[in-house]
């Protein structure tokens, strides 16, 4: 196998050289850096993906936290990062915080000095937190918007008034929307999504907090029954699928009785159609993430060499469309 050695003899440069060439190429001359190139091409030689990181001040390591990894809603988000972090060279470390605990911002603290940036979604933390996340390192933000601070929003507050408002069109007159985790900013966005959209058009009923699980959605059966609501809008697909299950077992027919919005793949294994749901694409959410977050890590290494800083432009928050299906 072929060392950085061979490609500096070949080339008639020294290693330091060769070295820079293939890592720093903007600090050699072009005709040394076509040299070099060409030595490593006819000798298939591969430099070490760590060391042209480290050659750049940097670790090639990105990391994305969430609160869960219950909630099967973050999969797609995580499966978009890596690809994205990969296909651009990076490599991806996953964490799970909500960042609502001195623990969790101590954990993150560690994990800010091991890694180039951050991608949070931090629905729960505090604005302080998300701003000390700043600081410790460049940081994007998903599920969650905040001045100055790049972030990527699927746009569920909207789609969530868009079907609350379909709800109310249909003839609904007393509709229940069921939150998520206590705290979250995400679930205060579309639980007011949801009032605007049904303000004078319908009874709505606030139910929750709760954990977005299958069993908060088992306990809640009897509380939407005694809401007499006859929609249910829902914060996480697990939640509604436990829901949906209670109700099954109560005899009561979803949607026939009770429309519940949800996951429609779901609906459809429990035998259920007609069924509302939003559909967020997660694997661009965290595409979109990971692609904000490499060019404000190009933008710092620019501003550290005293390079213009001509292509950058204000923090950028990226919201995506969330369409609604009815299965």
């Amino acid at each position: 196998m072929a060392t950085l050695d061979d490609v500096a003899v070949l080339a008639g440069v020294s290693k330091a050289t060769a070295s820079r060439a293939l890592a720093r190429p903007e600090l050699v001359a072009r005709d040394t850096i076509e040299r070099v190139r060409a030595a490593a091409d006819s000798l298939g030689f591969q430099p070490s993906r760590i060391a042209r990181a480290l050659a750049r001040g940097r670790t090639g390591l990105l990391a994305l936290v969430v609160p869960s990894l219950q909630n099967t809603f973050f999969a797609p988000i995580i499966e978009g990062a890596q690809a994205a972090a990969e296909e651009s060279g990076n490599h991806l470390t996953i964490a799970v915080s909500n960042l609502a605990s001195p623990a969790g911002n101590a954990g993150l603290e560690r994990l800010a000095s091991q890694v180039d940036g951050l991608i949070l979604n931090a629905s729960q933390a505090s604005p302080e937190v998300v701003r000390h996340a700043e600081s410790l390192a460049p940081t994007v933000l998903i599920e969650r918007e905040l001045s100055g601070i790049p972030s990527v929003l699927a746009d569920t507050p909207a789609a969530f008034g868009e079907l609350a408002a379909e709800f109310a069109a249909r003839g609904h007159a007393r509709i229940a929307y069921v939150g998520g985790p206590d705290g979250s900013w995400l679930d205060s966005m579309r639980a007011q999504a949801v009032q605007d959209a049904l303000a004078g058009k319908a009874e709505l009923t606030l139910l929750g907090p709760l954990p977005p699980l299958a069993e908060s959605g088992i306990r809640l059966a009897e509380d939407v029954l005694a809401a007499r609501a006859t929609a249910v809008l829902v914060y996480a697909a697990p939640i509604a699928l436990g829901l949906m299950y209670a109700l099954q077992l109560r005899g009561i027919r979803v949607p026939q009785d009770l429309v519940v919005s949800g996951d429609a793949r779901i609906a459809r294994a429990l035998g259920s159609s007609g069924v509302p749901s939003v559909d967020v694409d997660g694997t661009q959410v965290g595409r979109q993430a990971v692609e904000l977050l490499l060019r404000r890590l190009e933008l710092r290494a620019l501003e550290v060499r005293g390079l213009p800083l001509s292509a950058q432009a204000g923090p950028e928050q990226r919201r995506l469309a969330v369409p609604v299906h009815w299965s």
